[in-house]
């Protein structure tokens, strides 16, 4: 079996990769499992040094890794560069912060001495996505191994030469042999690397269909799981608003990575009396955006992934202009090479629609129009997720209740839905659960043991 990696931006063969049988992946799952014995026992600083020296690595070679990306899911130039950065940094982070994030916690009991102290699992499965093939690996990689354990990565099979080059940056560092170890293998041996009795615990992300199955497979077995699956994040846009900066910042949320984030900004919520003016401004900055060859740096827009997304897409679409959503502008796909979709504008968007009810991965923004406030709360949180949500408001009272009231696992207050190695990331309801990133991040693939000493 091979794996094929197709530039989106054409359609064409870049490489093909071997794929691993089920029993070079099972031992490749030993590998790690054995490596672990030894990596565990590092010292922090010791396991610190390891992380540093790929992280130096990932920066030596940026624009290498960043090129991967661009070739093989199509992130425009100008966003694969901070992206490597931005795994640099996790890396870093955990290296910095890992001791301290895991110090034993002492309880005051009867006893003479009681305390939490916090040990690795052992191996670690982390089963990835395309989107942000870098990034989502080192957020993964980084808190685990700090904690001692090690990893094995199944990376998604559009993505493989990325995945191939992470592994490479370990190998570069001189870190210790299979404490990081990918496997290229297609996605119908997932449940067999699951169900490895080395394998300690997973990480996923992906669609909630997917982290299901995921989770099922796992909880089955015993095995502890951190799912960050889909969102269709609200970003809410009270009338006391800065509107000029809230329509900046909602659409690069909307178009960063071509739409394809499971954070952005999905369904923008317009309190009534801005709701029109609000289109406005954010139709003259989806009209200047670029749609086209990812590898130009004047790109704001590359293509999609995948061709059936980009028919997922547009059946979305279609469904919500049918039940009467306003297209204005975009909205029909290009008929030429690559999977691209034009930035789509569709206003009017109400609760039964197809764009408000799914998510949608691709430049496609749905204004949604409230009555007021509380309207527009009872809006942004009609949905099966709960990953990001938004509020653009001056009024501090508002700010604080929208914070109180959001179903979400992250809120952003006049700012961007992003991820931050030093905050926790991760969702609610259809979102998933666990976190990701930050000092909770770490502690998901620990056993956190209860030490009581007379």
């Amino acid at each position: 079996m091979l794996l094929k990696a197709i530039n989106p931006a054409n359609g064409t063969l870049i490489e093909e990769y071997p794929t691993l049988n089920a029993d070079e992946m099972a031992q490749c799952i030993s590998a790690a499992t054995l490596a672990q014995a030894d990596w565990r026992r590092l010292s922090f600083d010791e396991r610190a040094e390891v992380l540093r020296r790929v992280a130096g690595q990932l920066r030596e070679h940026q624009a290498r890794l960043g090129a991967l990306m661009t070739q093989e899911m199509g992130k425009p130039v100008k966003e694969a560069g901070p992206e490597v950065e931005k795994a640099a940094w996790c890396a870093e982070h955990y290296a910095e912060h890992a001791e301290a994030y895991l110090a034993d916690q002492n309880i005051k009991t009867e006893a003479s001495h009681s305390y939490v102290c916090y040990q690795p699992l052992g191996t670690v499965l982390g089963i990835l996505p395309w989107n942000a093939p870098v990034w989502l690996a080192f957020r993964f990689l980084a808190p685990a191994l700090m904690a001692g354990n090690t990893c094995v990565m199944k990376h998604d099979p559009h993505v493989p030469g990325c995945a191939r080059a992470i592994a490479e940056m370990f190998s570069l560092a001189g870190a210790p042999d299979n404490i990081m170890i990918n496997l290229p293998v297609e996605n119908d041996l997932v449940g067999q690397a699951i169900a490895h009795p080395d394998i300690a615990a997973v990480s996923f992300t992906g669609s909630d269909r997917s982290g299901a199955t995921v989770a099922s497979l796992a909880a089955s077995l015993i095995k502890p799981a951190v799912l960050e699956l889909g969102g269709s994040d609200p970003c809410v846009v009270l009338a006391d608003a800065d509107l000029e900066t809230a329509a900046d910042i909602a659409t690069l949320s909307r178009i960063i990575n071509a739409g394809q984030s499971c954070i952005a900004a999905k369904r923008i919520i317009v309190e009534a009396p801005v709701y029109e003016i609000f289109i406005q401004l954010v139709e003259r900055r989806l009209t200047l955006l670029r749609v086209g060859d990812p590898v130009s740096p004047e790109t704001d827009v590359g293509p999609l992934a995948r061709e059936d997304l980009r028919q997922n897409l547009h059946r979305q679409v279609e469904e919500s202009v049918a039940a009467g959503a306003r297209c204005l502008m975009g909205g029909q796909p290009d008929t030429g090479m690559g999977y691209f979709y034009p930035v789509t504008l569709l206003a009017d968007v109400t609760p039964e629609m197809t764009v408000f009810r799914e998510e949608t991965f691709g430049p496609v923004m749905a204004l949604i129009k409230a009555n007021d406030a509380d309207h527009a709360l009872l809006l942004a949180n009609d949905t099966a997720y709960g990953l990001g949500a938004s509020v653009w408001t001056t009024n501090p009272a508002q700010a604080q209740r929208f914070i109180r009231e959001l179903h979400a696992g992250q809120v952003a207050v006049n700012g961007i839905v992003k991820t931050d190695p030093r905050l926790p990331s991760g969702g609610i309801k259809r979102s998933g659960y666990g976190r990701e990133l930050g000092p909770h991040g770490i502690h998901e693939f620990v056993n956190a043991k209860q030490v009581w000493v007379k």
